[in-house]
């Protein structure tokens, strides 16, 4: 799918894929440099032994996420490649019945690299969760994190979509982007709240 403008009030659904935990999150654009937090939480299917009950309710959940909250964009985390090809199989499996949900409801699709995410967020592609997690805390001010951060994940995905979005009616000022967390920050002092 191609990159466009999002404009005021627009939601993007964004989602970490998992057999075990599906971590989520929703934004909405509030303007051109800021999005609110709409929702972050996980599914938990670990309960369930059947490989295709767990895509069941995936998909399931997608879709509850999607009529209650209307996002018109799914940010999706791309699976990592690993040695395990049983496990990777099951995550294809997981995310592809994700973007099939959010197809079903006829919203835009944008895959993300793990790395491309934790670049977004933290101005470093081998960042940890940890360090993803305590920066979006502070960007939307969460005052109790979820226990699992799956869930800081999936958010992570929206809002590194969100930063890839060319706001409506907005020029590009032709600066070039910065080269380092340090030097982000620098130039937008007000993205982050410590």
């Amino acid at each position: 799918m191609t990159k466009g403008d999002i404009s005021e009030g627009h939601v993007i659904l964004g989602i970490d894929p998992g057999t075990n935990i599906m971590g989520y999150g929703l934004i909405c654009r509030r303007d051109a440099r800021h999005a609110d937090m709409l929702a972050l939480g996980v599914l938990d299917l670990h309960r369930l032994e059947d490989h295709y009950a767990k895509l069941k309710m995936i998909f399931d959940r997608t879709i509850s996420l999607i009529d209650q909250y209307h996002p018109a964009e799914l940010a999706i985390e791309a699976p990592f490649y690993g040695k395990n090809v049983q496990s990777m199989l099951k995550l294809g499996r997981a995310q592809g019945t994700a973007i099939a949900a959010a197809l079903s409801r006829s919203l835009d699709i944008y895959e993300y690299a793990p790395r491309k995410i934790k670049m977004a967020i933290t101005g470093q592609g081998n960042a940890s969760k940890e360090q993803v997690a305590l920066l979006l805390q502070r960007m939307f001010n969460i005052k109790e994190m979820p226990a699992n951060l799956d869930a800081t994940d999936g958010l992570a995905a929206a809002v590194c979509h969100f930063f890839q979005q060319k706001p409506q009616g907005t020029a590009t000022s032709g600066a070039s982007p910065a080269k380092s967390w340090k030097e982000f920050m620098a130039h937008h002092p007000k993205r982050v709240k410590c």
